[in-house]
């Protein structure tokens, strides 16, 4: 046992997990095609829920905050993006593959803006008071989502929303006899790239290495003239907007969106920050994928179980790491 586990060490670790999947997928899906369709769907849906998954994965993390309110950021993002894509129409449904980049860029811009800003006034006013309170973390931001929620259902109304695609989104790439989506490429570029700023940021600058220093010793952090507290606004407001993004992502993904958008994404978010680590963005990053492709070969091949499938995943790996797969912090 311990030599096949030195073996799968070496060999890449949990990092080979994805693509131990996609093979065992492979034998069993059948038909090559009908395999990639399913894995590019599956590594887009990962890297979207990546993008919400790593903000709370870094709120947790790094501030020991449970912030059960993340959920509205994701919600906020959506409709917000959703807004900006219907005021921009001429621009997303024209000819001009320039003037459609604005408007898509336009629309994440706008919403991941929002999150920063929200986050920002969310850490100070809700959060900050009970630092060090989980119980009270988790009331008091389950109480900000329920506001949030209200607030989604007061300005946009209930009925669902839908969301435009620019149309250098649309359509899709053929190659032989697969179909592939250019909004689930650009989305896994895009989530490809915010993992390798998130990366650099924490690992390579030494604004990254004040915030690992922080949450191993904040006490001497400050004694040494470094404002802690601003750094973790910082990361909590990048959360916040990650967060906003991916909701952004996530409804030209859906392309009809309604209130309930948040909380149902949050199951699954959940599931990847607990399968991945506590704080680890390497983490969330791998467990992401595995439920965005679990989640589309499952379907696929045992429709009926698609939606405990993700369930069972964690179940699998929590038995076999408890503490998730690179966890950043254990207890």
């Amino acid at each position: 046992m311990t030599h096949l586990s030195t073996t799968f060490s070496r060999l890449g670790g949990v990092n080979l997990l994805p693509v131990l999947l996609a093979l065992v997928a492979f034998v069993l899906v059948g038909s090559p095609s009908s395999w990639m369709t399913l894995t590019v769907a599956g590594l887009a849906m990962g890297m979207m829920i990546f993008l919400m998954a790593s903000g709370l994965s870094l709120i947790f993390g790094l501030m020991d905050v449970l912030n059960f309110g993340h959920s509205a950021f994701v919600s906020f993002g959506a409709f917000i993006a959703a807004a900006v894509l219907a005021a921009l129409g001429g621009w997303v449904t024209g000819g001009s593959v320039a003037l459609n980049l604005l408007a898509l860029f336009a629309a994440i811009g706008a919403a991941t803006a929002f999150g920063a800003v929200a986050g920002w006034f969310f850490e100070r006013v809700i959060v900050k008071p009970v630092y060090n309170d989980h119980l009270r973390q988790i009331l008091i931001t389950m109480g900000a989502l329920i506001v949030a929620e209200q607030l989604i259902l007061a300005i946009w109304g209930g009925a669902p929303v839908a969301v435009p695609r620019p149309a250098v989104l649309s359509g899709s790439i053929v190659i032989g006899d697969v179909a592939v989506e250019i909004y689930r490429i650009f989305a896994f570029l895009l989530g490809l790239a915010v993992y390798a700023v998130m990366h650099f940021a924490l690992n390579r600058t030494r604004i990254g290495l004040l915030i690992r220093a922080g949450v191993e010793n904040r006490e001497m952090v400050e004694a040494l003239g470094f404002r802690i507290d601003r750094l973790f606004v910082a990361v909590f407001m990048a959360g916040s907007a990650l967060a906003a993004m991916g909701g952004a992502m996530w409804a030209g993904y859906q392309h009809l969106i309604t209130p309930a958008i948040g909380p149902e994404m949050m199951i699954l978010v959940f599931i990847v920050v607990i399968i991945g680590g506590l704080g680890s963005i390497e983490g969330s990053l791998i467990g992401a994928i595995l439920v965005g492709l679990t989640a589309n070969y499952v379907a696929f091949l045992a429709p009926k179980l698609s939606l405990a499938s993700n369930m069972i995943l964690m179940m699998a790996i929590l038995l076999w790491r408890p503490w998730g797969l690179k966890p950043a912090i254990k207890g």
